[in-house]
């Protein structure tokens, strides 16, 4: 296990028992997407941290059932371009977690919880590496501010214009999501598209009228095998149909029926032309109505030239820390997708983890202090 990790003249700047103690306290004050008033606890906890740092402190109110949003920063940043650091406080986990399926704990070089990972790990120490550079009074070549939304697990609905115009004034952006394979930063991501499909047939009973009828459960099976043919593994699109739903009796021809559809989408032009297609699907029985609903949740994440030469930056910083950096590209989806196409973004610089989203979400400890100083060594040379 990492206990520490060095600066210049072996100056010990972060501990791995700190680090994940405080981890701890985030990760037991549990905060699921859909929870407005559990989430606003999560943001008071870090509010009340920022401001007894000494960080400049906005509070953004929730709506439409979600969660306050919050953006700390180093007292001197004003309005000019900085480096942005995109965190978000909800987790998919419900209240209740940390007593029944996934309590905190530490087996190993495991540290277990809701959110752990994702990514609760991740933006304290993000906010840790803010904490000190304000601490010790240390001038960054840019200002430096961190945003913490309370709903990127459910598509960031009320949050993505702020991130927009975050990142719209950022040079830079790096992302506390969790590392990937292995401590693999993220410089590409697919973008997703979500649709609802309804489907409104005709009624009739199902022995003396079934003639009479028209099944939108069967007209909905035809369109799963549609949709599904969609995917094509070689171009990088996948489609499914997560959800469906229809009829109220098997004595009833069902007059309805409902799916709810993901798609993963590589580049911008292929996100065109399959969102083109799915909400261009037609019924096959002409008894029957048809309405797609839907689009682009979110965008492509391209590796630009300015994404490559920010991951070359970090690599280089890994070096000197004592580690290796590598990156990948993931068909998950993230704030990142938001904010590629206005600063170089990069990705997946969180905790080392793995079981997000799972019973057995989990962080190796032993990664959190070369992680965080990572993201210091990124917020201190960035230009």
């Amino acid at each position: 296990m990492t206990a520490a990790c060095g600066a210049a003249g072996g100056r010990e700047i972060f501990d791995t028992a700190t680090l994940l103690a405080g981890i701890r306290r985030w990760v037991e004050c549990e905060s699921p997407s859909t929870d407005a008033a559990a989430v606003n606890r999560m943001v008071d906890l870090v509010e009340q941290d920022a401001l007894a740092a000494k960080l400049a402190v906005q509070r953004f109110p929730g709506r439409d059932g979600y969660g306050d949003h919050l953006l700390v920063a180093t007292p001197q940043a004003g309005s000019g371009p900085g480096v942005l650091v995109l965190s978000h406080l909800d987790t998919v986990h419900p209240v209740g977690a940390l007593d029944g399926a996934l309590p905190f704990r530490v087996e190993g070089d495991f540290a277990y919880g809701p959110g752990i990972a994702d990514m609760k790990g991740g933006a304290f120490l993000g906010f840790t590496a803010l904490r000190h550079l304000v601490a010790q009074q240390s001038p960054t070549p840019l200002p430096i501010r961190q945003l913490f939304v309370s709903d990127e697990e459910v598509g960031s609905p009320t949050s993505r214009a702020l991130i927009e115009a975050e990142a719209a004034r950022a040079k830079f952006v790096l992302v506390t999501e969790p590392a990937r394979q292995g401590g693999k930063v993220v410089t590409a991501r697919k973008g997703t598209a979500l649709f609802k499909l309804h489907i409104k047939g005709r009624p009739a009973h199902s022995g003396t009228g079934h003639q009479d009828g028209r099944s939108a459960v069967s007209e909905l099976a035809r369109q799963i095998l549609a949709l599904n043919a969609l995917t094509d593994y070689a171009s990088g699109v996948t489609v499914n149909v997560g959800v469906v739903a229809g009829g109220t009796r098997a004595n009833i021809v069902p007059a309805e029926a409902h799916a709810e559809i993901d798609m993963r989408l590589p580049t911008p032009e292929l996100a065109d032309e399959m969102i083109a297609k799915a909400l261009g699907l037609m019924a096959h029985d002409p008894d029957v109505t048809l309405t797609v609903t839907g689009g682009l949740n979110r965008p492509p994440y391209i590796k630009s030239p300015g994404i490559e030469s920010l991951f070359d930056h970090a690599c280089r910083l890994a070096a000197q820390i004592g580690f290796a950096l590598e990156d990948l590209a993931t068909s998950g989806a993230s704030d990142g997708n938001f904010t590629a196409a206005s600063a170089p973004t990069l990705d997946g610089l969180g905790v080392d983890g793995v079981g997000a989203h799972t019973s057995q979400e989990r962080l190796y400890i032993s990664s959190l202090v070369p992680r965080c100083r990572l993201l210091l060594r990124l917020m201190e040379t960035l230009r």
